[in-house]
């Protein structure tokens, strides 16, 4: 594709194939994301028919192949300019100096100049007129229509005036063979410099493809030996030595390890593992070495999964994408209509020669509306934002996702395993007078082993990380909603709440008012008792994240509210509130009510974005404008939301709008900057400023210009690449 005309062309020929629902062509980066039930040949073979080559990308082999075939169209661009700028300005340059006979006297040698700049022309910019023909035999233009029909124009009104000269007026013979060359050469140094910082906007897919190493030690038969990746299956074992990148999603199933997982997750702490715990192919193993199972491979893993949804973001298109996509479908017509009537306009009322001047004001404005930075103005910056985004463990599902999230105005987040860290924990142990923390936890946990509450595992597991041995305990009774109790070494040890150890005779003394004070930040209090004696008591809760309220500070000075939608108690939802700098509370919401709650705020005209799990709140994330899920890699996290953050930390909800913010700005910039270069370039090249000035613009700086523009756009949207979300943690 030579421009953004060609966009449309593509698109049309693909959403016509049967069975396509939707497609997108991406011109930054020359691709195509088909959805629908449809073989890829068929998609293929319609692409050929509109004039154009298509084939497969998948999996690393074909990222490689494309990059390199790209390579080598950069090198033949460079030897093609190079070939036409050499000549052409041998040819201004001689021009300059008086060095070269006039037309009149030198035939023999302006013969052979117009037949050697046609053989330069057909090598350096047969691509031009080549795409040129195809359009016309199909009934369409783009940017080879303009250029093949600018520099074709001035060659053969050039060797009209060498071999008929008495057919043009004498004061309009001149040759405009190097303007031809030249325009062709500086074109195609700007599509070289274009497609060589273009290459750079793909760096976010090659680092994720270069994150799954080549092999796999795998144990076969007892003997442990290095395979390919593609070779290994489901279910085989696999052992992962230190400082080695693993290859496979698996499970753990012998030795442990603390693994990297910040290339994926943007966490930058070592995650524990230990025989039961998942691993993901892509993240690097720290220091023991353990033996795992392999539970995906191919595209299933999560690797894999994430450069399919990154490469999806990057050739989806945003609203703001979809409409320039409109205006340069119709900008090349336009463009010709123009050129015609400066011609006429020129040729009618123009001063003598008026051919010449004409011709050249047709040229120029054929030349310089080239519409390739409009083209590029909006999916060169989505492809590096979205890249950008991948970086910090973000993945953006599509452009509108990334478009939306510049302009929220309210975050809504759910509580468990978004504000908190969605699993229990003994946050605190208080002895009474007389007894240690040990005591009190030891008791404890010796009665709820027998115990199925909820949080009994959580009391338990705190003493086991403790090295707690636990004691033996009998007669273990529950009083449902109070307490339960049990005989631990002769001794009738009780554990529930104030009034339970009330009813049997205890005081809670000292420890009420602690323990009152806990329950009001939300807290489940558990005394302990034994031998009738106050023992003390445990507090169990669901801790806040350690950067949650930095996280919701920092999305309060981007301006943004924060409301909290939770199925919790009121009590213990405004206790966490409170902790976080929560804005508003919604509790004792049900999950299926979750998405009403939204939708009220957006009746009120807010721009809403809900933050959860993915799993029980997709209903919210759905109603909401962006939905973003915490997840850790999961196939559910991964599906379920507009914006999937790997990590656990609210960061990164405000580093995603930070992202977007800067990508939309960027945008802007680019279009403003496109649009300001037609707006200013064709009138300039029709010639509206020469009644004022005299100045007529030459086809050669139009070429430059057109030319530059693009390598403009590209180089801007690129400074996307050294943006870092503002925020301590980063």
């Amino acid at each position: 594709m030579s421009c953004a005309g060609c966009v449309a062309t593509v698109e049309h020929a693909l959403q016509h194939v049967q069975g396509v629902d939707q497609a997108e062509v991406n011109f930054a980066e020359h691709t195509a994301l088909v959805q629908g039930d449809v073989p890829a040949t068929a998609l293929i073979e319609a692409v050929v028919k509109a004039g154009y080559g298509a084939s497969e990308l998948s999996g690393a082999d074909s990222e490689a192949e494309k990059e390199a075939f790209e390579f080598q169209a950069y090198r033949r661009l460079v030897r093609q300019a190079a070939v036409a700028c050499v000549a052409g300005v041998v040819l201004f340059g001689g021009g300059l100096l008086g060095t070269l006979p006039a037309l009149a006297h030198g035939r023999t040698f302006w013969i052979v100049t117009g037949l050697s700049t046609l053989g330069i022309m057909i090598y350096s910019g047969g691509h031009f007129f080549a795409g040129a023909w195809r359009s016309f035999w199909r009934h369409n233009a783009n940017m080879d229509t303009l250029i093949a029909l600018g520099t074709g124009t001035a060659w053969v009104y050039s060797i009209v005036v060498v071999v008929i000269p008495g057919s043009v007026p004498v004061l309009a013979q001149h040759a405009y063979f190097e303007a031809a060359v030249i325009i062709i050469g500086l074109i195609n140094v700007g599509s070289a410099l274009e497609m060589r910082a273009r290459g750079r906007t793909s760096e976010a897919i090659k680092r994720l493809l270069n994150l799954q190493p080549g092999t796999a030690r795998v144990i076969r038969d007892g003997r442990e030996q290095d395979v390919p990746v593609g070779q290994v299956g489901l279910d085989e074992t696999l052992r992962v030595r230190p400082g080695e990148r693993i290859a496979l999603d698996g499970v753990v199933i012998d030795g442990g390890s603390t693994v990297d997982e910040s290339m994926l997750s943007g966490e930058a702490m070592p995650v524990e593992k230990h025989p039961g715990a998942e691993v993901v192919g892509g993240t690097i193993n720290l220091s023991g070495t353990f033996l795992y199972q392999t539970k995906r491979i191919g595209k299933d893993t999560v690797l894999a999964r994430i450069v399919e949804m990154v490469r999806r973001a990057q050739s989806s298109k945003p609203p703001i994408g979809r409409l320039v996509d409109k205006i340069a479908a119709v900008f090349v017509p336009t463009v010709l209509i123009i050129a015609v009537v400066t011609f006429l306009a020129w040729f009618n009322m123009g001063p003598e020669p008026r051919l010449s001047y004409a011709l050249v004001a047709l040229m120029t404005v054929l030349i310089i509306a080239c519409p390739c930075a409009l083209g590029l103005a909006t999916p060169i910056s989505i492809m590096v934002g979205v890249g950008k985004a991948a970086e910090f463990g973000i993945l953006i599902r599509n452009g509108e996702a990334l478009q939306q999230s510049g302009r929220i105005t309210t975050v809504v987040l759910d509580k468990t395993g978004t504000i908190t860290q969605g699993r229990p924990a003994v946050t605190a142990i208080i002895p009474a007078v007389g007894w240690q923390e040990q005591q009190v936890l030891q008791f404890a946990a010796s009665v709820e082993v027998g115990s199925e509450h909820p949080l009994a595992d959580t009391v338990v597991a705190a003493a086991a990380g403790r090295g707690i041995a636990l004691l033996n305990a009998e007669k273990f009774a529950a009083d449902a909603g109070r307490g339960v109790r049990a005989s631990v070494d002769g001794d009738t040890v009780l554990l529930g709440n104030a009034r339970y150890l009330s009813d049997n005779g205890i005081d809670s003394g000292t420890l009420g008012q602690r323990g009152a004070d806990l329950a009001a930040r939300g807290h489940t209090v558990m005394y302990v008792a034994a031998a009738g004696q106050l023992v003390g008591l445990i507090s169990v809760a669901d801790p806040i994240k350690t950067d949650s309220a930095e996280a919701i500070a920092r999305l309060h000075r981007m301006g943004l509210k924060v409301i909290m939608l939770t199925g919790d108690t009121r009590t213990t939802a405004q206790a966490i509130a409170r902790q976080v700098g929560i804005d508003e509370v919604a509790a004792e919401v049900l999950p299926e009510h979750k998405a009403q709650k939204v939708m009220e705020l957006q009746r009120r005209g807010e721009v809403v974005c809900m933050v959860g799990d993915g799993i029980n709140d997709a209903p919210a994330l759905a109603q909401a404008h962006v939905g973003f899920a915490i997840g850790t890699g999961t196939d559910v996290a991964i599906e379920s939301a507009d914006v999937t953050l790997m990590g656990g930390s609210l960061h990164g909800v405000a580093d995603a709008m930070q992202i977007s913010r800067a990508t939309l700005h960027n945008i802007r910039q680019n279009l403003f900057g496109a649009f300001v270069y037609n707006a200013l370039g064709v009138p300039i090249a029709a010639g509206v400023i020469y009644p004022l000035f005299g100045v007529l613009l030459n086809p050669i700086i139009a070429g430059a210009a057109m030319a530059m523009s693009s390598v403009t756009v590209v180089t801007n949207a690129n400074r996307l690449r050294l943006f870092a979300p503002r925020g301590e943690h980063s």
